[in-house]
């Protein structure tokens, strides 16, 4: 088994910075006003607390989702191992791939990441995603999934 990029780590716990000042944030201005607190300050130890514990544990998931998250190209197609409370293992046969995407937001492009998107025939399951892969090794793995004959008409 394939683990993922170590970058994905970097680049998710960058993202969860952004996540962190965002709900501080929110929670900073939203929650006086929402339950219409006078004194205000009183809730600065509350909102201290859940930003702390919030940077902790968006800092803290990465590295945890990361362990658990690999796969494995074979003959026949790809197996991807993935989740940490609820694990789910999912076999892409090489038959039933229709096409195949390599994706790249902004953060994932800043780190040279890629995301590998593959589409399947049927509806459970039609569209398997595999983020955290180096771009290059994304780009091999689409092309390596592709049908080895070609029965398309067009």
């Amino acid at each position: 088994m394939t683990p993922l990029d170590p970058r994905f780590v970097t680049m998710q716990r960058e993202l969860a910075r952004y996540v962190t000042a965002l709900v501080a944030l929110g929670l900073l201005v939203g929650l006086p006003l929402s339950l219409g607190v006078r004194r205000w300050y009183w809730w600065l130890p509350i909102w201290l607390v859940a930003t702390v514990v919030s940077g902790w544990w968006f800092y803290r998931w990465p590295a945890i989702e990361y362990q658990h998250t690999r796969y494995a190209l074979a003959e026949d197609g790809i197996e991807i191992h993935r989740g940490v409370v609820w694990r789910e293992v999912v076999n892409v046969p090489r038959s039933r791939v229709q096409h195949t995407d390599v994706s790249q937001g902004p953060l994932e492009r800043k780190h040279s990441l890629g995301r590998l998107v593959i589409y399947t025939a049927g509806t459970a399951d039609s569209k398997v995603e595999l983020p955290g892969l180096d771009h290059r090794t994304a780009l091999s793995l689409r092309d390596q999934l592709l049908p080895r004959q070609a029965t398309d008409a067009v």
